[in-house]
């Protein structure tokens, strides 16, 4: 089983921005796809951004684009999600998560099967 921590949360205002990292360790030669979701209160958990590891193909939600942006560092096992001109409606929960098999250029969140902790994201108006 993949292990994932992701670090990088944290309260901002409106505008502002944040990274957030997620370090894979245990298996990761086996990880086709990373991903980062979010999970607000009440709502379902969503993809915001994958990306494939080999080819680096991305994936965003219609949400985010133009103002997130996943990228890796296949050296260091880990990959980073720029978050900028957050808004308070992407405050959530957010999980990085590992797929050993991913349809590229989706967030299907039933294909990854390996999740870190979350680390929360607040953006206050």
């Amino acid at each position: 089983q993949v292990q994932l921590v992701e670090s990088g949360g944290g309260s901002v205002q409106a505008g502002g921005s944040l990274r957030l990292s997620c370090v894979a360790s245990e298996y990761t030669y086996s990880i086709k796809c990373m991903g980062w979701f979010r999970q607000a209160p009440g709502k379902e958990r969503e993809g915001v951004a994958t990306i494939y590891t080999s080819g680096g193909s991305t994936y965003y939600a219609d949400s985010v684009k133009g103002r997130f942006a996943i990228s890796q560092d296949n050296a260091a096992d880990t990959v980073y999600l720029q978050m900028n001109s957050l808004k308070p409606e992407d405050t959530a929960m957010y999980y990085c998560a590992a797929a050993i098999w991913c349809t590229v250029g989706t967030g299907r969140v039933y294909e990854y099967a390996d999740w870190g902790q979350g680390t929360q994201v607040t953006v206050s108006s």
